[in-house]
């Protein structure tokens, strides 16, 4: 359990990540995104109308998402018979909606029946396209049963009307307490010139874009590109000022293990993780400011080959036990808030290094985060058109280059 697995999201790009309704919906936080698309009355029951089970289904997913040996497909395919093909084919949203927007298009089939998609931009153009199957809930029992209640408020997707969450995560700052140790609670120990030439952002706009924006004292749900502008000049002078070393992808990771940074933006899995493979104590923190959240989500194409094999995996993964055990691979935010005390009770049963680690992943708040570290939060900036998107991604790109 407590092997390195660290790089499981090493091609995660967040590419334009609009509104974060569902676990921020499950702390009172109102939805702000652009509503999905409607569908017609009776567009359920006509899409599942004389489907049924093939025995079969392909699954794309993101690299390593999922215990390499794969144990919850194994004990769906003793449970159903269903063979899963399950493969790490997205690497970006960006690209993986270009790669099969052709096919879907032409009505054909993508080779795949089950998808993981973050809630960005491309999953609004996925929704508004009809690309997205609308699913059946009342093939989905364990997921109304264990899931977190107020998903049905998810400002990209309101009533899960083509959507369940995989997973979670949260952007806020990482740092290593035997370089710093004042207290760091603020976006602006990223900008500490204490810290000058030790300091790591995301290359990422998107992520460098919100945290500008936050620095700022700017609401990234609510800004326009005057406030992106506002946010660009508080992150040239960091830039100009030399307290960024660099401007990093996954690879952030690496340079706070080897001390190349003392304090950085981080993605909460990684740095749990990390602590975990490397038995480093590197701090993670989500500032007073407020940090972000996203998700990624299970869909089923529309051109779905196998949707009836698919909607009962998602609804396999929400199986109580099955949820808890994906979350103790993932440590990442997990949608099921009964797996916490299911963990506890796997790590009682556990001895040594894995009882250590099972607890030490279920008393996580970067696995089960409370009210506390909801309501510092934020929503990402919402884009309601790829010009939009464009426009801000103008404004942040020279910060990056050079």
């Amino acid at each position: 359990m407590t092997q390195s697995r660290l790089g499981r999201r090493d091609a995660l790009r967040l590419g334009g990540l609009s509104a974060m309704g569902a676990f921020l919906a499950a702390c009172g936080v109102e939805g702000k995104g652009k509503p999905q698309a409607s569908i017609a009355p009776d567009a359920v029951a006509k899409f599942w109308n004389g489907k049924t089970q093939k025995g079969q289904l392909n699954f794309a997913n993101w690299p390593l998402y999922m215990d390499p040996k794969k144990p919850e497909l194994k004990k769906f395919t003793q449970k159903t018979g269903i063979q899963v093909k399950y493969d790490e084919v997205i690497q970006e949203m960006g690209p993986w909606f270009a790669k099969v927007q052709p096919q879907l298009s032409a009505g054909q089939s993508i080779g795949y029946d089950l998808m993981v998609i973050t809630n960005s931009i491309q999953f609004g153009q996925f929704r508004d396209s009809g690309f997205l199957a609308p699913l059946d809930h009342s093939k989905l029992p364990n997921y109304a049963a264990n899931a977190a209640k107020s998903y049905a408020a998810s400002s990209y997707d309101p009533g899960n009307v083509f959507s369940i969450p995989y997973a979670s995560g949260i952007t806020g700052i990482a740092y290593d307490p035997s370089k710093i140790t004042d207290p760091v609670t603020s976006l602006a120990d990223l900008w500490n010139p204490k810290y000058k030439g030790k300091v790591g952002m995301f290359k990422d706009l998107q992520e460098l874009g919100n945290f500008g924006l936050l620095a700022a004292g700017l609401d990234p749900s609510k800004s326009d590109e005057t406030a992106w502008k506002t946010a660009a000049a508080k992150l040239k002078e960091q830039k100009d000022g030399g307290i960024v070393r660099n401007y990093y992808d996954q690879s952030y990771v690496d340079a706070l293990g080897k001390g190349e940074v003392w304090i950085t933006q981080a993605w909460s899995g990684d740095i749990f993780q990390k602590n975990v493979s490397d038995g480093t104590n590197f701090k993670f923190v989500i500032p007073s400011e407020g940090g972000t959240i996203w998700t990624d989500n299970m869909a089923i194409p529309v051109t779905a080959e196998n949707p009836v094999d698919a909607i009962e995996l998602m609804d396999f993964l929400y199986d109580l036990e099955n949820a808890t055990t994906l979350a103790e691979y993932i440590n990442y935010v997990c949608p099921v808030p009964g797996a916490q005390a299911q963990m506890k009770k796997h790590a009682a049963a556990a001895s040594g290094e894995d009882k250590e680690f099972l607890l030490s992943v279920a008393d996580s708040p970067l696995v089960f985060p409370g009210d506390a570290e909801y309501k510092r939060l934020h929503y990402y900036v919402n884009f309601n058109t790829a010009e939009e998107k464009n426009d801000f991604e103008r404004v942040f790109q020279p910060i990056v280059l050079g």
